[in-house]
């Protein structure tokens, strides 16, 4: 036999592997003999017993080498652990006396965080803490709440709880700080700012004017924002509107950037919306004399229609409501009720649910739902002596009727929910399918349709005489459709009168597009000859030089005829237009397509930038459905006027990443005066 050598597991197993192992605790009372070629064991270094360890390919491990110690199978180790001359293996202790843990198995410590030293900084805590305020809606009195402030107070025993008067500052100089980013970044944009106005109401007689901007970027990215909450003591004014409008362009710098109004349905008296205009084409007099005013926001006009419908038939959609609530309000009967759809084999795989009636979206989800299951209600009606709502099969026909309009209107209102905000050639398509199908309606000889349809149809008119001007411009801005789809809308509304109406399109295009060519033509330059000032005007193509004395006026026909007749300027917007479609695709970025095209329409492009960032609605995505008008609550109508508007637009602008960064240590803010709000 072979003498003992002692042997470490690493290199033992590098002769038989190529895999490397770590060495395990038990060689601290082991060593390794070698007792044929491929053949060695393990020898105890207090009994001297040998165990197997390692016979041709087969690996014993060395489980059973540490019970012989743990287990106290040793005799040797045994005898000695009273005598403490030896000790036994325990898990995480090394036999040289090195203790690196207890009996207990070895359990990896955990120490605690090491944060770095940092300066208590009281104003860094006061703006965030009205940053906190901004953004989650807390009221300005959280400051003295004693659960709050003695939270504050157990984080930081430092911080000095400020109080409401300075929070309420310090969330103004928050507003202003951000309101001059932002007044930066508008006054960099290239284009022109559209103007939404949304009229909310309090329980008293005032109304505060939401008055937001929507325009392209720089990098061709629509950005809507809040730009003024504006107080109206008496709504019913007719000039009060005037003035928010002319606070908010002196307030923005946008007395040459005015592009469009849309209003809410609050401004239906029509003085108000004439008045709206005149400032309009005052403002902004290049574009169509104030034409691009659209009346009402779509949203608000899909939603009078739906309450409109939705109210002809008031008592039987009732009748399904408490049909629906019958059936869900107990559990025994919405299990009969299931058990009823499987035995008529009902394919219906939606679920009833009981509308919110401030919502008219989950109305028409009811209607729908109970329709497929008609015949489950119709049954449940003779087995169920306790249930008696169950429409009649001539009200579940009118229902029908409805919920196809419904539907029409649901998917137009879609389009405001799928997108955060989406570009006006959206619309076009939308709307002349609601104008078709209600004129269709309203002729049918079906005296349900008809009857319903009538009266949905003289209201929407008035949306259509409106807006389509707007919206098919848009639409020729979409190199998708151009005045194809004008076309095809059109022929099919107005049959042979459809090619006026097209004529008024096309005229309102090239005009519009005339407009954008002479704000990118150089200014007149004025050069005196003795005592006469003359008009120097430099043709682009002839670089000729016309002299009109006096004040310039006279020779301003054959100025714009000249325009006019520039084949260089007209070609941009017909080359446009004779280029052949892009393919309709899902998925299309059409300010991108303009973005990539700019070099190609430099003057086309411009027109583009501001057309499709025309707003065609008023309300956040939330409110699309909305039945009821917007209430200003009685917390934000106790506030002063400029700290309710710098509350709800900070928290607007946090939305897009604005920011309200601290960028040094030192918060700077700006000085407001108390009696400034």
């Amino acid at each position: 036999m072979d003498i003992p050598t002692e042997i470490n597991e690493p290199a033992i197993l590098g002769a038989q592997s190529n895999k490397r192992r770590k060495k395990s605790i038990v060689w601290d009372y082991f060593t390794i003999e070698t007792v044929g070629a491929d053949c060695m064991r393990a020898c105890c270094k207090q009994c001297k017993k040998s165990f197997a360890y390692i016979s041709g390919s087969k690996l014993a491990g060395t489980s059973h080498l540490k019970r012989h110690i743990v287990l106290g199978i040793c005799p040797v180790s045994r005898r000695n652990q009273g005598k403490h001359q030896s000790t036994p293996y325990r898990p995480g202790f090394k036999p040289n006396g090195a203790a690196c843990g207890t009996d207990s198995p070895r359990k990896r410590c955990r120490t605690a965080p090491v944060f770095p030293s940092i300066s208590f900084n009281q104003d860094l805590c006061n703006h965030e803490l009205a940053k906190m305020i901004i953004l989650h809606e807390y009221p300005l009195n959280i400051v003295e709440h004693h659960g709050f402030v003695d939270f504050v107070r157990t984080l930081q025993p430092k911080f000095n709880m400020a109080s409401v008067d300075s929070i309420q500052m310090d969330c103004v100089g928050v507003y202003l700080s951000e309101k001059q980013r932002l007044l930066n970044f508008i006054c960099g944009i290239p284009g022109r700012v559209s103007l939404t106005l949304d009229l909310w109401t309090t329980d008293e007689t005032r109304g505060y004017v939401f008055l937001t901007g929507q325009f392209v970027d720089l990098d061709w990215k629509l950005q809507r924002r809040i730009l003024n909450i504006i107080m109206i003591p008496s709504p019913d004014s007719e000039d009060a509107f005037n003035h928010a409008v002319t606070r908010c362009l002196n307030d923005w710098g946008l007395d040459s950037k005015l592009f469009t109004l849309t209003l809410d349905e609050c401004f239906a008296n029509v003085t108000v919306r004439e008045n709206l205009r005149g400032l309009l084409s005052i403002r902004n007099p290049l574009v169509l004399n104030g034409q691009l005013l659209i009346g009402n926001c779509y949203a608000r006009v899909l939603t009078s229609l739906t309450q409109d419908a939705l109210g002809s038939m008031k008592e039987t959609i009732k009748k399904v409501r408490e049909s629906v609530k019958y059936v869900k309000t107990s559990e025994f009967i919405e299990e009969k009720f299931i058990k009823l759809k499987q035995q008529l084999q009902v394919p219906s795989m939606k679920c009833l649910t009981i509308d919110n009636q401030t919502k008219w979206n989950t109305t028409y989800h009811m209607l729908v739902a109970a329709l497929e299951l008609k015949e489950v209600f119709s049954c449940l009606d003779t087995s169920d002596p306790n249930y008696n709502e169950t429409p009649s099969m001539d009200e579940w026909k009118q229902l029908e009727t409805l919920c196809t309009y419904l539907k029409l209107f649901f998917e137009a209102a879609n389009i405001l929910i799928a997108t955060m905000h989406p570009t006006a050639n959206l619309f076009f398509h939308e709307v002349w399918k609601i104008q078709f199908e209600l004129t269709h309606g309203s002729m049918s000889e079906d005296p349900i349709v008809s009857t319903l349809i009538k009266p949905l149809k003289e209201k929407f008119d008035q949306y259509w005489k409106n807006s389509n001007m707007v919206l098919a411009i848009a639409a020729v801005m979409d190199p998708r459709f151009k005045m194809k789809l004008v076309d095809f809308s059109f022929s099919r509304i107005y049959g042979n009168d459809a090619e006026n109406w097209i004529k008024i399109v096309e005229e309102g295009v090239h005009e519009l597009f005339l407009e954008y060519v002479v704000q990118s033509l150089p200014p007149p330059t004025f050069v005196q000859d003795g005592n006469e000032f003359f008009v120097k005007t430099e043709l682009i193509e002839e670089g000729e030089t016309l002299l009109s004395t006096g004040d310039g006026l006279s020779d301003f026909e054959v100025y714009i005829s000249e325009i006019t007749g520039n084949q260089q300027m007209k070609s941009e917007l017909d080359q446009y237009l004779e280029e052949p479609l892009l393919p309709r695709v899902q998925e299309f970025d059409v300010l991108g397509w303009w973005k990539l095209n700019t070099s190609k329409y430099p003057t086309l492009s411009k027109m583009a930038a501001d057309v499709l960032s025309i707003p065609v609605s008023t309300v956040a995505p939330d409110s699309v459905f909305d039945t009821a008008s917007k209430k200003m609550d009685s917390y934000r109508a106790s506030l002063r006027p400029v700290t309710l508007e710098a509350l709800i637009c900070v928290k607007d602008w946090m939305r897009y990443g604005s920011s309200v960064q601290v960028r040094s240590s030192k918060i700077s803010t700006a000085i407001v005066k108390m009696e400034n709000f």
